[in-house]
């Protein structure tokens, strides 16, 4: 699965590959630098000058000015839809609120009987036309600039700003998710051209037994699921035909157990006895006895899961759904290793070699799902890494990539065996058919030829070598080697490695390499046309018919997949500059390029440097590299100063700090005289940085403040035009210019968007990788600076507890000695700077928030949408404007293909549906404002389309509305001529979360060393932000400067 051409290259070093460039020059406007914190009490007073850079004031050149407020007659507002309100037991919805509108949740007030009214100001102002450099403005500090207004001036210009009270729109949360309801679908698009694509979903018929849940209580109590499994696989063996009515009950592995029919008893004891696995059949095998209580608990209603697919009830019914999964789901966790949602088995694909001792494992996704069309059963390909099964040495030797008898083990060689073997299952192989298994816990410091062990009570100790030898007649070879250590710490076993060999079927839950991603990416890459066929077959060979507990449970699944109604939106015309040769341009099959094309706003670079940090490319490399860079900008529509302030200077890696410091600071000293700041530093890295790139990241952005371009040695020896033109697209919104924008944002052709000032937010949280146990989640919000353009996006960073998803700083309120209670957070500041950028405050919101599991819906909802709206009144009282709330999954196992793969009309280039493809029927929620788009061009395997989920939406989008909108943006990105799959403000928050994980102090607790490949691996790997001790709080991360938070950084 590939998202498209990732632009930030595994070495750190940011590059894209987007088609070719051309053209001439174009303007530039860069305003003021006077910023006043976010976090103040109050909205900063509305500034003339664009966004973002230096300098300047006046309307953006080539841009419009900004209004005071838009004109046009008084506008009648009616209050947000909430949803239907249901009463229990399903009867008829009752409507509240007007034509289209939807009542009030449950619990929440319903509106206000009368509409807001809605003035609005005339203001005469004249736009420019967009493109056209307006004359110059001159540099900060001029008298072109206003001052800094007092508190009094900003809330005099936000009353007249405001010159009406703000709609009020906006429902009162409800208390609780309780009395909470996602809104309704408004209807089903319309806007595109119709056609057929086939999903991943196969139709399952609702059976109409009367379940049964009953609890199980088993004891010895054990953790292990596979133990509890074995334990009731013997007793309905057993039992099933004298005491459990015949019946085939599905067991969940834990404490419920469920039937098609009553048992015929309400509560009943059994006993056990199982035969442990952990001997061969040489020895004595122990036998264990278990104690099982079956006890009635309830039954699961399917009815109400029938209203719920009908969408005559609101809420689905979970436990009925788990008791459907958990049936469908029992057969193959017999036959296969179940992981998650998967299973995985060596026979289902021919398993490859990821190296360092793992391999990839072929499997599929299985999941139930209400849909609108009734039940479905989404099943999907995958493939993920198992540790080989090989003797313990050929392990080792593998993960060190040498002969471990060839010389001794390092201390960094022992803690990565450590660490890479630690919790993992060996079966011992020197008793003959006895193949006792243990938990490997450690690694003996010395080697085994050192260890001694004591073999009696009174203390007699024995050399583990000698021991194997008089035991088991079995002689070390590898004495060198340190021993393994099993069992628990307290009596430790020592196992020397050489008798241990790997138990197949442990997956690998730790994190992958560089090189191990690549290769297991390649196994799972396949062609749209392939994995259907692969699923088609899985479905087949899981025979769902035949399958016992199906049958038992009345299930029936289809073996075909669904076809779903589509439509394929149309691509929105871009604009671009006036003085290039094609000022618009209208994508074809999600590209375009920039040939014969002008940046919309070219930012200015008068002021750079380079810094060499790649041993291999010379200075006269660098200047030419330097050179051709400069020329593609000018070129492209920027203003590009040729020659260099100081010129390129060679570094080692190891001294980046230093040599960054020195060499700003010798910028600056030659700049200042004369009021000049720097604008941009190029960096040349080697293709493997390590932890170069976020290190020099990390000084530029929190310590400095100065953006930078980072450029692998080998782009700088080829040089390609492809490549200098992706880059100079980065390098213009990091200097605060805008690529390109939307032809329809200009002519305010945008339903809900381009009638009043509207900020876009985005907002991510990324998560530690899995055995990192103390580093921190970060939070990131980014949210769009200008109007109506909605292009540029300046963000924000934040570190939060430990795998916690709900962002912590969007709203902040703490007691301050003097000034008393005072408030900020991330979307203060971001509308505080909205306003400053257009001089409007937002009078609409709309927030895109990426990496929420559907379990996590409600909560995230309450807590986030109850941060905006104290953030809006911490700005002024009454100050709510309606808020639309948009979940963005990428996470899950939907794919759609072409309904006929031979039809070059419906399929693009690598055999994907088209991009703009949107699909809101079907296999949609049966109620709830969903759908699936797919607004990106397949480049290698199957595309996966977004998910996008309403959960809440006061400004009344029509489904046109809004998939027309999320499609439209995904061609703003600005780091390629694509369009890309998750809309842009979700994928620059991701960015930006990534980004910041370089921020973090470096790590020093664990002796591990850090990995030496790609910088995305230091930057997540060996740094933290928890000060010492469990459970401390997160240390904050360093500070954004100022001048860096307003542009692009993170691009």
């Amino acid at each position: 699965m590939v998202r498209k051409r990732r632009t930030d290259v595994p070495g750190g070093a940011e590059s894209s590959e987007s088609p070719e460039t051309g053209g001439g020059r174009g303007g530039v406007q860069r305003p003021s630098q006077q910023q006043q914190q976010g976090g103040g009490r109050g909205w900063g007073g509305p500034q003339r000058g664009g966004y973002g850079g230096r300098g300047g004031g006046g309307a953006p050149r080539g841009g419009m000015a900004p209004q005071q407020s838009y004109g046009g007659p008084p506008v009648y507002y009616q209050q947000g839809r909430g949803t239907q309100q249901y009463q229990r037991g399903g009867g008829q919805p009752q409507r509240r609120g007007g034509m289209g509108g939807r009542g009030a949740p449950l619990g929440g007030p319903s509106m206000s009987p009368v509409p807001e009214q809605h003035q609005a100001i005339e203001t005469s102002h004249q736009p420019v036309p967009y493109g056209r450099p307006s004359e110059t403005y001159s540099e900060a500090g001029s008298s072109s600039q206003p001052p800094e207004p007092t508190t009094h001036q900003v809330t005099q210009q936000f009353q007249q700003l405001a010159g009406q009270p703000e709609p009020a729109a906006t429902q009162s949360l409800p208390a609780s998710s309780k009395s909470m309801r996602f809104p309704l679908r408004p209807g089903k698009g319309n806007k595109g051209t119709r056609c057929i694509v086939k999903a991943n979903h196969f139709f399952a018929e609702l059976p109409d037994k009367d379940l049964h849940q009953y609890d199980v209580s088993i004891t010895p109590e054990v953790s292990s699921r596979g133990v509890n499994r074995a334990v009731m696989e013997q007793l309905v063996k057993l039992y099933r035909e004298s005491h459990l009515g015949k019946r085939l009950p599905a067991y969940d592995g834990r404490k419920s157990l469920y039937t098609a029919g009553p048992l015929p008893f309400v509560q009943k004891d059994f006993k056990i006895t199982l035969l442990d696995d952990d001997d061969g059949p040489g020895g004595a095998r122990r036998e264990r006895e278990f104690k099982v209580v079956i006890k009635l608990a309830a039954r699961a209603d399917l009815h109400h899961l029938g209203m719920f697919l009908q969408g005559r009830q609101a809420d689905a019914p979970q436990e009925a759904l788990q008791v459907l999964d958990i049936v469908l789901r029992e057969l193959p966790t017999s036959r296969y290793c179940p992981v998650g949602r998967s299973f995985y088995s060596p026979d289902l694909g021919r398993r490859q070699p990821l190296g360092e001792g793992l391999e990839s494992w072929r499997g599929f996704y299985q999941s139930i799902r209400p849909t609108q069309m009734g039940l479905s059963l989404n099943i999907d390909m995958s493939s993920t890494a198992f540790i080989e099964p090989l003797p313990v040495i050929d392990f080792v030797s593998q993960l060190l990539n040498r002969d471990v008898s060839s010389r001794p083990l390092s201390d960094a060689d022992r803690v990565k065996i450590k660490k890479a073997l630690r919790g993992v299952k060996v079966e011992v192989t020197h008793r003959g058919n006895m193949r006792r298994k243990y938990r490997i816990s450690g690694l003996t410091s010395q080697a085994t030829r050192e260890l001694t062990f004591p073999v009696d009570e009174r203390g007699t100790m024995k050399a583990v070598v000698e021991y194997f030898r008089e035991t088991y007649g079995f002689v070390i070879q590898h004495t060198q080697l340190p021993c393994l250590q099993v069992g628990n710490t307290q009596r430790p076993n020592y196992l020397p490695m050489e008798v241990c060999k790997i138990v197949e079927g442990q997956r690998y839950s730790k994190r992958l390499n560089e090189r191990q991603i690549t290769a297991l990416l390649k196994v799972t890459c396949q062609r749209p046309q392939e994995r259907e066929g692969d699923i088609l077959q899985t479905v087949s060979h899981n025979a769902y018919a035949d399958d016992p507990y199906a049958k038992e449970f009345g299930i029936k699944i289809s073996e075909k997949l669904a076809q779903v109604e589509a439509r394929i939106l149309p691509a929105p015309w871009l604009k671009y500059h006036d003085t290039g040769r094609e000022k618009d341009c209208l994508p074809q099959v999600g590209q375009w390029n920039m040939m014969n094309k002008k940046m919309v706003n070219g930012g200015a670079v008068n002021n750079w440097i380079c810094i060499n940090f790649s041993r291999s490319v010379q200075d006269s490399v660098a200047r030419g590299f330097c050179s051709e860079l400069a020329q593609m900008c000018i070129i492209s529509g920027m203003t590009y100063n040729p020659n260099p302030v100081l010129p390129p200077v060679c570094a080692r890696p190891d001294q980046v700090e230093r040599v960054l410091k020195t060499r700003f600071h010798d910028a600056m000293t030659k700049l200042q005289p004369s009021g000049r700041e720097l604008d941009l530093l190029i960096v040349i890295l080697p293709d493997n940085n390590g932890s170069l790139y976020g290190d020099l990241k990390r000084i530029c952005e929190t310590e400095l403040g100065i953006v930078s371009q980072c450029c692998l040695t080998k782009h700088v020896f080829k040089m390609s035009k492809q490549y200098l033109a992706n880059v100079s697209l980065k390098i213009n919104v990091k200097v605060g210019g805008r690529n390109t924008v939307l032809v329809d944002a200009l002519s305010r052709r945008i339903p809900l968007v381009s009638d009043r000032p509207t900020i876009i937010f985005g907002a991510d949280v990324t998560h530690p990788h899995p055995g990192e146990d103390s580093s921190p989640s970060i939070a990131a919000v980014v949210a769009s600076q200008d109007w109506p353009e909605i292009t540029k996006y300046a963000g924000l960073v934040s570190a939060q507890a430990h795998r916690q998803e709900l962002i912590q700083d969007l709203y902040k309120a703490w007691q301050d000695p003097t000034r008393g209670t005072v408030t900020g957070g991330m979307i203060k500041e971001l509308l505080i700077s909205f306003r400053r950028a257009t001089g409007q405050k937002p009078q609409r919101i709309i927030f895109y928030r990426d990496g929420v599991s559907e379990g996590q819906f409600y909560q995230v909802l309450l807590f986030e949408l109850d941060a905006i709206r104290k953030a809006c009144a911490s700005l002024e009282p009454n100050y709510q404007p309606p808020v639309t709330f948009v979940v963005v999954q990428k996470r899950h196992h939907t794919r759609l293909f072409a309904n006929n793969h031979r039809d070059r009309n419906a399929v693009d280039r690598s055999g994907n549906i088209l991009p703009g493809t949107v699909v809101d029927s079907k296999i949609c929620h049966p109620t709830e404002f969903d759908f699936y788009l797919c607004s990106h061009a397949g480049i290698q395997g199957t595309s996966r389309p977004a998910h996008y989920h309403v959960l809440w939406d006061e400004n009344n989008f029509t489904a046109d509305a809004l998939q027309s909108l999320t499609n439209n943006l995904c061609y703003t990105y600005a780091r390629c001529t694509r369009s890309v799959s998750i809309v842009p403000p979700a994928y620059y928050a991701h960015l930006a979360a990534f980004r910041a994980r370089f921020y973090m102090e470096p790590e020093t607790s664990d002796g591990g060393s850090v990995t030496s490949g790609a910088a995305p691996n230091r930057g997540a790997v060996g740094r933290s932000t928890r000060a010492p001790g469990a459970g401390a709080a997160v240390r904050p991360l360093p500070a954004l400067k100022e001048n860096v938070k307003r542009v692009m950084f993170y691009c």
